[in-house]
């Protein structure tokens, strides 16, 4: 059964390998990655090296990622949307620690005008004063408060800021209180908007019809030079929020300096208690011993010089959760001795997330973005075959390593009841 099943995995590695996404070229200065697979809507997306980590002044990439698709020198926050409709189209924006993302889906043969409302963002927004007042300013303050107002986004932020401090530890959401002019917003923008720093993905389109047209609406692309941040460092530590109305919640988590590790990728797939078949029970070390009425899941967010592991856990109760990170915890400790059949189920849970991954745009931006915008090869093959090089040796290593450093715990909720970090065997 094992021989069958690592034959399927192989044939399925091989399949990812041969799905190179695109060849990553220079069009206008920027890197530009696109394939057409007879999707029945196009998608173009800029990936600029512009998130909270790089950020002049707490909360200016937030505002920035707002001021998608306001006034430029050829339209109107208005006429955009107008336009937009009239075509059928839809605009979005989204914010990381590393990386702005803005983008167009559309229907085939509408990509001049919409690669052209994405391009004036990056050379012609005005960035004014009565749109930060009226509409970015708001805009902030209400996704602000949506994801502190959820238990599980606000551990996480919380741990980035212990993990990191500053740089990936500053938040990807504007603190209410911190004050931003357009100024500020404008500068920002003008660091980071440059040939060096931005790159274009696109899907359902032809590669040589999207550069030409690149080619067209950013001209002379003015150059950027790579905007400064430290090289993170992990540090850890832990800390309390009170909060009701919501899911108990405790995140407990390590940190790694460093380029991303195929063996935590693996760890976290093997800690996942989400079962394969609905209304199952997962076959993970955690699934027995999470209680009625509470969750246990796994997180792995890796950075271009660092990452972030941890296991969040949510219930009804405090006591339930006490219990469920007991057995979180224990399953992390006793990880490093996988080997054989097991490690062999992880890998292939591993590069099954990988491989589906890039199976929808929001996975293909995230996980493909990075890569095009460092030049690098556009495709499954190198993430594939890290996992495939994973051995019992190498993932207890990490394994052990990463128990080693100091935790980075959260607890957000009834601060009162909920367990320390030592409660739960730390």
């Amino acid at each position: 059964m094992l021989a069958a099943r690592a034959s399927a995995a192989r044939a399925a590695s091989r399949i990812a390998r041969t799905r190179n996404f695109a060849t990553v070229v220079d069009s206008a200065g920027v890197k530009v990655a696109a394939a057409d697979n007879g999707e029945a809507t196009s998608a173009v997306t800029f990936i600029v090296k512009a998130g909270s980590r790089f950020e002049s002044k707490p909360g200016v990439a937030h505002a920035l990622k707002n001021y998608a698709f306001k006034s430029t020198d050829k339209r109107s926050s208005l006429g955009t949307v107008r336009e937009a409709e009239l075509y059928g189209g839809v605009l979005s924006s989204s914010l990381s620690r590393e990386h702005l993302a803005i983008t167009a889906e559309f229907l085939r043969g509408d990509e001049a005008f919409f690669v052209d409302v994405l391009s004036s963002y990056l050379t012609s927004t005005k960035f004014t004063r009565y749109e930060l007042t009226e509409l970015v300013g708001p805009t902030c303050e209400a996704e602000t408060s949506a994801a502190l107002s959820n238990p599980a986004t606000h551990a996480v932020e919380l741990a980035h800021a212990l993990a990191f401090r500053n740089g990936l530890g500053n938040s990807i959401f504007a603190t209410p209180g911190h004050h931003l002019t357009a100024d500020d917003v404008r500068a920002y923008a003008q660091s980071v908007f440059g040939s060096g720093n931005v790159a274009v993905l696109g899907t359902g389109i032809d590669p040589a019809a999207l550069e030409k047209l690149l080619e067209k609406s950013l001209g002379k692309f003015a150059a950027a030079a790579s905007p400064a941040s430290s090289t993170s460092k992990y540090f850890g530590g832990e800390t309390r929020v009170d909060a009701h109305g919501a899911p108990e919640t405790v995140f407990i988590g390590f940190g790694t300096s460093g380029a991303p590790s195929a063996e935590l990728a693996v760890l976290a797939a093997h800690l996942d208690p989400t079962p394969s078949v609905k209304w199952s029970k997962s076959t993970s070390p955690i699934a027995a011993g999470i209680p009625e009425g509470s969750s246990v899941q796994a997180v792995y967010l890796p950075y271009s010089d660092a990452s972030l592991f941890g296991l969040l856990v949510q219930g009804s109760t405090t006591a339930a959760v006490k219990e469920a990170g007991k057995a979180a915890v224990a399953a992390l400790q006793a990880a490093g001795n996988l080997k054989g059949e097991e490690l062999q189920k992880a890998i292939a849970k591993a590069k099954f997330t990988a491989a589906s991954a890039v199976d929808g745009r929001d996975g293909l931006i995230s996980s493909l973005g990075p890569k095009i915008l460092s030049g690098t090869s556009a495709s499954l093959s190198e993430a594939v075959s890290s996992l495939e090089k994973v051995d019992a040796s190498a993932f207890s290593k990490a394994s052990a390593s990463l128990l080693k450093t100091k935790p980075t715990f959260v607890a957000v909720g009834d601060v009162k009841s909920l367990p320390y970090a030592d409660e739960l065997g730390l």
